[in-house]
């Protein structure tokens, strides 16, 4: 985002207030009819004559009738949909502050000033996982309807309230399933949706799995990245399932690769840097007793 990772990548919501039905009765003569509006008059406040309602006098009823009124439940929920109307006008004025002048999205120079807002770096992990909070379809953009929603789902409608939410939403991700869904949005986050893109450019993948194993790298990963830095030309793009595959492989497979089989239905990717990296670590292990016995050699005639 800005430069959003390496680079950047539903209408508004409205909650009205629900107005209560006042009912009115009209006047009888009839001795029901009293009584019935009697019952009504009572909780309101108000009775007519002498006439007892429910064996309560006039004066008894004018007693009731000081009494402090209660809230009903439809008053409670006018509360919180006066209180959830507010908050979704502070989100609009939000919204309305980094918007683009021509289309209705928050695009890349108003992510900028955003994150710049947030003190946050567009690159931050934090932005990341933000994104995924507001479910966001592509880098370095916000449409109004994820701008919205988003807010509506962390609960902050501010700058200094989606601040404080950082550290609940950093440790948020930190939770297996919740890390396994934030990884998986990753991938789709990072493609380009308006080219039909349906697998990663090799630079954006990289970026991305370092970005999303922030917050806990597993051992393998710099290997993992070298072996794609270093074979550019057999690599071009990550597909969905080597994608997705990875977060099982880091799981499942030890640092020295010593469980790793063939056999068992890993992308072929896979089967390509193991023997890579196993050769690598071969040769290097080679250097290192060639180097050692040269300064062995050197120890001698040297004490001779």
């Amino acid at each position: 985002m800005g430069q959003c990772v390496t680079k950047c990548k539903n209408p508004s919501s409205t909650l009205g207030s629900k107005n209560g039905e006042r009912e009115s009765g009209s006047k009888s003569h009839s001795k029901r009819s009293a009584v019935h509006k009697d019952d009504h008059g009572s909780a309101c406040g108000k009775s007519s004559g002498d006439i007892l309602v429910n064996g309560t006098k006039k004066t008894d009823a004018a007693v009731e009738s000081s009494q402090p009124p209660t809230f009903s439940g439809d008053t409670k929920k006018d509360c919180v949909s006066s209180a959830e109307e507010s908050s979704l006008q502070r989100i609009g004025e939000l919204f309305r502050r980094y918007k683009d002048e021509r289309e209705d999205a928050i695009l890349e120079e108003g992510m900028e000033r955003f994150c710049n807002d947030l003190c946050v770096d567009p690159t931050e992990f934090k932005v990341l996982v933000l994104a995924w909070k507001f479910q966001a379809a592509t880098m370095c953009k916000f449409t109004r309807k994820e701008f919205f929603e988003g807010c509506k789902a962390i609960n902050a409608d501010s700058i200094d309230g989606i601040c404080a939410r950082f550290p609940s939403l950093l440790n948020e991700a930190k939770q297996e399933d919740k890390f396994k869904d934030l990884y998986r949005f990753t991938f789709q986050f990072g493609l380009d949706s308006e080219e039909g893109q349906r697998s990663l450019h090799r630079e954006i993948a990289i970026a991305l799995w370092k970005l999303v194993f922030t917050q806990n790298k597993p051992p393998i990963l710099d290997q993992w990245l070298h072996f794609l830095i270093e074979n550019p030309s057999g690599i071009k793009g990550i597909s969905r399932d080597t994608w997705n595959m990875f977060l099982n492989f880091t799981q499942v497979i030890g640092p020295d690769l010593s469980n790793y089989s063939e056999d068992e239905a890993w992308p072929s990717l896979f089967d390509t840097f193991v023997e890579w990296e196993m050769e690598r670590r071969k040769k290097e292990e080679e250097t290192k007793c060639i180097t050692s016995s040269d300064t062995e050699g050197l120890c001698v005639e040297e004490q001779t």
